[in-house]
């Protein structure tokens, strides 16, 4: 075989059944649906299937990764899109030949640079795939050049977070599709066209502990009689939310059922028959209605002088809020300050100079 004859291409929507069904067969983890920023491919040789590749969003946690980047934990999450994972690599059988698996990495490494930003809207800077070493070496991937940077501490994430015990860690393999790759993911700004969106940040443990403490002092304007959750827990939830880039009560409702149980209970949420109860889009709606926006804007600058880093500038931006009517039948205009290297919101306050 010539290698120069492989060529790869994204699987088209008539071609994903046999896709999904030979790498049932044939892959020792199965199959993958497609969930979120997912590209599929094939490579052929002389029109015939030689090789599967899935490539799709990067793990949201990875010890030796995350401190071979060296990116900082607030911009981590916002970051992540720009990481890819080599989900499946699948050589069909009778196609294990000697250098081949290594010629269809280089080529898909120089597809996705193009395809991905053209489907998804931005571009890759870093690849990543796990490696079982009870079953492969990662030899491929040492062939075409990735870089191995340890192993995994072995916890596996589920529905309600991550396993309580490490069971098999997996070897890290990462390749850079830039030379930069680093110091540009872990830089304080990040220059165009890699900037990812909104404001948005990771929560750690203690943030999520700490947050209902900050609304404690805040009168509840509730009636006694039905009240199922704290109300310093569901403002916590709800400044939670908005931290990882939550817009809207629907988003911040899913945002909060999405919570696994030991964020949940870091929250301080109601355990009632074996589980952690998250308040309702509903409930966080009426919540944020009634509540004193003065006494939660004090409690939500006090989390930010406790948490917020040093910023070399703030930006000052000015929006309109459609649906707040002042005293005079007029939409409240706001003016917010934020730091562009943590992203904080230092404050906001009302204004008539903004438009």
């Amino acid at each position: 075989m010539d290698l120069k004859e492989i060529f790869i291409r994204p699987v088209c929507l008539s071609e994903e059944q046999r896709y999904q069904e030979l790498m049932q067969k044939h892959h020792y983890l199965g199959s993958l649906p497609k969930i979120s920023e997912t590209l599929w491919y094939l490579a052929f040789w002389r029109d015939q299937w030689i090789a599967l590749l899935s490539f799709s969003a990067s793990a949201l946690k990875c010890t030796v990764r995350d401190r071979w980047i060296g990116w900082n934990f607030r911009h981590q999450y916002d970051r992540l899109k720009l990481i890819v994972n080599n989900s499946r690599f699948l050589i069909l059988p009778d196609w294990h030949l000697p250098n081949l698996g290594s010629r269809i990495l280089s080529l898909c490494q120089k597809r996705l640079q193009t395809d991905w930003p053209k489907v998804f809207g931005h571009p890759v800077v870093l690849l990543e795939t796990f490696v079982d070493p009870q079953r492969f070496q990662g030899t491929v991937y040492k062939a075409a050049n990735w870089l191995y940077l340890g192993e995994t501490k072995g916890f596996r994430r589920t529905r309600q977070g991550y396993t309580a015990k490490a069971s098999s860690p997996k070897m890290v393999f990462i390749k850079p599709l830039r030379a930069d790759a680093r110091a540009l993911l872990s830089q304080a700004i990040l220059p165009f066209p890699y900037q990812t969106g909104g404001s948005k940040m990771m929560l750690n443990a203690q943030q999520m502990q700490s947050l209902p403490s900050f609304f404690a002092e805040i009168p509840d304007p509730r009636r006694n009689q039905g009240r199922r959750h704290r109300l310093a827990v569901v403002l916590a939830i709800v400044a939670g939310a908005c931290l990882c880039g939550m817009c809207g009560y629907s988003a911040i409702a899913d945002w909060a059922q999405s919570l696994g149980k030991n964020a949940r209970r870091r929250f301080g949420c109601r355990f009632d028959q074996g589980r952690y109860l998250v308040p309702s889009e509903s409930i966080i709606r009426n919540v944020l209605i009634r509540v004193d926006p003065v006494q939660l804007d004090q409690a939500l600058q006090r989390w930010n002088q406790a948490y917020a880093q040093e910023d070399e500038s703030l930006a000052i931006d000015g929006k309109t809020m459609c649906n707040a009517i002042d005293d005079q039948g007029h939409q409240t205009p706001i003016l917010s300050v934020v730091g562009h290297q943590s992203k904080t919101c230092y404050t906001q306050k009302k204004s008539v100079l903004c438009p």
